[in-house]
Order: structure tokens, then sequence, then C-alpha cells
């Protein structure tokens, strides 16, 4: 467990979230097949108790998959769930996992399409999304290519305490999302950045992209980020194997003719790349954020709150 604790973060309202990550560091310590059987049943759990975001992601697979029937789409909610609690479980082996522990569990595909994108020497945007391996895939990514990671800030400050100390430890560079010249200056010093644009974060600076064809409130920071700096885009995703069998990296070829002349077409693009890529692992993506929040003028919202 982390140490040089500050003093703040002590008191005894934190003590529960402690507790869980502590148990979380027990879980990490054993094999692999008992992690996730461990990763399982915590899911399961957090299904019965999740109330509102059990909803949300209830929500999220109706629109998306209309075309399953209401018990396919519970199914694939539970097998979400189970995801989900296994992702908590990846947390605690990407942050304190052994090298050598990690070393057998990933396969890499196409570290040559980083590598020959990085030669032109603008630096590279590393694109991906928010599927519940997100965390595990950084990391055993960062054991082949280093690279500098775009974070969004934990509400939890015990959460962002260790989350920080393991993103100090692992990659090159942290960058807050905010931090835009932070990001240029990476991309201009010829480096990866790794960030996912996925995620609903409001109106402003974005465009409705169609994301299972549904207007989809999403930023246009790639592309611009992109036109402002040269760098080229390499999608990068991981799934996570069936039968403890590990996870499979998968970075593809810089994408050709982007950015182009407009960043509204450019981000329906990416949107379309990563809908492809959550068609193929529908029970890894993020289901329980709420991804079509924001709403163009006139339509009523999806979630109830």
């Amino acid at each position: 467990m982390p140490a040089n604790i500050p003093a703040r973060l002590c008191l005894p309202r934190y003590w529960p979230t402690w507790l869980a990550l502590g148990l979380l560091w027990c879980i990490s310590r054993l094999p692999y097949s008992w992690q996730l059987h461990a990763g399982r049943m915590i899911g399961k759990l957090a299904l019965r108790i999740a109330g509102r975001r059990a909803r949300i992601a209830e929500t999220n697979l109706k629109l998306c998959f209309p075309e399953l029937t209401n018990g396919q789409r519970q199914r694939l909610l539970a097998a979400h769930f189970d995801s989900l609690g296994i992702a908590l479980v990846e947390f605690a082996l990407a942050w304190w996992g052994s090298g050598n522990k990690l070393e057998p569990l990933s396969e890499i595909h196409g570290l040559g399409h980083l590598q020959s994108a990085l030669q032109e020497g603008h630096g590279v945007i590393l694109l991906s999304a928010h599927f519940t391996t997100l965390e595990i895939g950084g990391r055993l990514l960062s054991r082949h290519a280093p690279f500098h990671v775009l974070y969004r800030e934990n509400r939890n400050p015990v959460i962002e305490h260790v989350m920080n100390r393991a993103r100090t430890r692992l990659y090159e560079k942290a960058i807050p999302h905010i931090d835009m010249k932070g990001l240029l200056k990476s991309l201009k010093q010829n480096r990866a950045v790794w960030f996912a644009p996925d995620q609903d974060h409001g109106s402003s600076n974005a465009v409705f992209a169609p994301f299972f064809g549904i207007p989809a409130a999403t930023l246009t920071t790639t592309s611009r980020i992109a036109a402002l700096s040269g760098a080229r885009v390499v999608p990068f995703f991981q799934r996570r194997l069936p039968d403890s069998r590990g996870y499979v990296l998968e970075l593809m070829p810089a994408l050709t003719d982007f950015p182009g002349d407009d960043a509204a077409i450019d981000t329906a693009r990416l949107m379309q790349l990563i809908e492809a890529q959550v068609r193929q692992q529908p029970e890894q993506y993020l289901w329980t954020h709420r991804r079509f929040k924001t709403r163009p003028v006139g339509e009523q919202p999806f979630y109830d709150d």
C-alpha cells in the first residue's frame, strides 16, 4: 500500500475506501484465475446493489441494442457487471502487479504502427475508449512502449492519491485533462499521448456524433489537437480473453486523411471506429456512464436522474 499518505486522507470518513483498497491489494496477490473469480463475485454483488448505475446501463443497452430481446439484454447487463467487478481487480493488478506476473498475460499486435508513426516526428495520439479493461490495458502497453497519459481526476481523494502514485510510477508523464498546453507540449516532444474521447462532458467544444445511431455529445479534442500539432492518431484497444487467458492489445495503423477539414466529420469517424470495437466485446464497454446525457435542443432526456 502507498506510503507517505497525507494526514487529511487518514480521517475516519476515508477508512472504508482504504479498507476496500487493502482488500483489492490482497486479491491482487492471488493467482490470476482466482482474481477473475473474485471480480465476478464483486460484479454480481454490484448488480444487486448498484441501483442508479444499473438503470443507466440498462437504458444504454436498450438504446444501443434494440434488436436484442429483453432477456438477451438482461444477460448482457449481467455479463457487463461481471466485467465491471473484474475491472476493479484489474485496477489493483495494474497498480500493484509485478512485471513477472503480468508478462504472460498479454499478447500485443501492431506495435510497429506506433513506432512508424513516431518516426514522423510530430507525436502520436493513442486513441482509446472507456472499456472496463482500460487501466490494465495501459499498464500492459507501458511494458512495451513509453507514453504519456491524459487523465481526469477521481472525485475520491484517496483513490486519486493512489492512482496518481501509480501513474507517476508506470507512465512517463500524467497530464490533467484540462492542460491542453501540456498535451501539445508532449506531442511537440514527439511523445505518444494516450486518451479516450468517448464520454459525454457536455456540449462545450463538442458535436453530436452518431454512436449506435444516436446523437452523442463528443468532444472534438482529437481532431483539433491533431490539426494543431500534426500528430498522427493511432487507435489502441484491448480486450480480455475468456478462460483466464489474459489480454490482447491491438494497435491499428495511423488514421489516414486525419484530421480533415471538418471536426464534426472527424469526430463522427472516431465514434464509428469505437462503436465497431464495442460491438466486438459489448460486455466490456463502460455502460454505466450516461453516454447520451446531453441532448440536442428539443430532445427529451433518456435518463431519469
